[in-house]
């Protein structure tokens, strides 16, 4: 019997949600106690009758760099925040209320999420601090503020004006296959230097000569045909009249010699 009844309070209460208005949702839930087991239902058609004003907030936001659903995502996070914390006894007008703590929510979402290299919190506020200045300034004085004017604004050096202008490049990043150049012919990325390893080898190869002379010809002879002509060690062994074991014996003494020669001489 007593599933029946909670069964029908149930239904009851269902329907009487759906004909209510979004603010009778948020007085019926502001008067049912926390330990009410139909408090989470009623608290979900609450969030879901405000869920409109929460998609008209983050459209407002649409077009700035972010995905519009994860945009709606954190519209409807902020969203929650307010029907769980709104205190309905105060007796003021829940979007009053809502609409402060949805938009908190996607500005946190922007400052948290947006830029396209990470920077510490403190230039992402610094930046956000400068940007509005600067249209406070530039209302106020009928011209683009300096860096002096902004700094004096907010009370902070002109070194840590520049900082946070430095730090907001690092907002939006520029694509590597963006077209430069007067035809557009060329992307960004073909600007851009490369590692040129063979620097590494400069050093190595200004100190080669002279620690190749330090061996005896027929040695040279054969790192000359091994490593310059390409030849096999049995073509080398032909060539000179030796076995292919002696050649093979003469390239690793000959190696050696100038591993240690060169190491002696990176050294000094």
């Amino acid at each position: 019997m007593s599933t029946i009844v909670e069964n029908a309070s149930s239904t009851r209460i269902g329907q009487r949600s759906s004909d209510q208005s979004p603010d009778d949702l948020l007085a019926d839930l502001a008067v049912t106690p926390a330990d009410d087991p139909h408090r989470p239902a009623l608290r979900d058609r609450t969030i879901e009758a405000w869920l409109p004003l929460a998609r008209h907030l983050a459209r407002r936001y649409s077009g700035r760099g972010a995905p519009d659903d994860d945009l709606a995502q954190t519209a409807f996070v902020g969203l929650i925040k307010a029907v769980d914390n709104f205190d309905h006894s105060r007796g003021i007008d829940f979007s009053g209320y809502a609409i402060p703590t949805i938009i908190g929510e996607i500005k946190r979402y922007f400052r948290d999420r947006t830029w396209s290299v990470r920077v510490p919190r403190r230039l992402q506020e610094l930046r956000l601090s400068i940007s509005a200045a600067n249209s406070t300034l530039t209302q106020n004085l009928g011209r683009s503020p300096t860096v002096a004017d902004v700094a004096a604004y907010l009370d902070v050096s002109e070194e840590t004006v520049l900082e946070g202008l430095e730090g907001a490049r690092a907002y939006r990043a520029t694509s590597l296959s963006t077209p430069t150049g007067a035809d557009g012919s060329r992307e960004l990325s073909d600007t851009l230097g490369d590692d040129d390893h063979a620097f590494d080898l400069v050093e190595i190869r200004v100190a080669l000569g002279p620690a190749l002379a330090t061996l005896p010809e027929r040695e040279r002879q054969i790192l000359s045909l091994r490593f310059h002509g390409n030849l096999t060690q049995a073509q080398i062994a032909d060539r000179i009249g030796v076995s292919q074991m002696h050649v093979s014996r003469l390239i690793t003494r000959s190696l050696a010699a100038l591993r240690r020669q060169l190491s002696d001489d990176i050294a000094a």
